[in-house]
């Protein structure tokens, strides 16, 4: 059997052995619409920047968070390191001070009625967890 070659706008499938043209999922006679390959840089760029600022700023609350939590841990062992001779009661606001030695002390007396060298005032929740009060 000689291969006999079809002329172009006859859509032939070789390996089935098939007119196959209805099949396509693109147009194949001559008078349909060329198939244009569209540009998709613009596209491309235009999602990428956005897709770039939205992953920036979750970072940034990631890290503001990751911070704020760093915060509290040096809060935290700035606390129960220092020196007190008494049980810190949870809901109550205690007051940290540095003594001459420089080292860290916690008081019931608050810094308007001393003299010491204040650090901040803490408060004790119910987690045990000393959360640094605002003055």
């Amino acid at each position: 059997m000689s291969k006999q070659k079809k002329p172009d706008q006859v859509v032939f499938n070789e390996a089935t052995q098939n007119y196959d043209a209805a099949l396509k999922p693109y147009a194949t006679n001559v008078g349909a619409p060329a198939i244009e390959v569209i540009d998709a840089t613009t596209w491309k760029n235009k999602n990428i920047y956005k897709a770039n600022k939205q992953i920036q700023a979750k970072y940034l609350e990631l890290k503001a968070e990751y911070d704020k939590m760093m915060d509290e841990l040096a809060y935290n062992n700035l606390v129960y390191n220092a020196r007190f001779n008494f049980e810190p009661i949870i809901g109550e606001t205690y007051h940290l001070y540095k003594d001459k030695n420089d080292e860290p002390f916690l008081s019931i007396i608050a810094p308007k009625d001393c003299n010491f060298n204040y650090v901040g005032s803490f408060y004790l929740n119910s987690e045990q967890l000393w959360k640094k009060t605002q003055n």
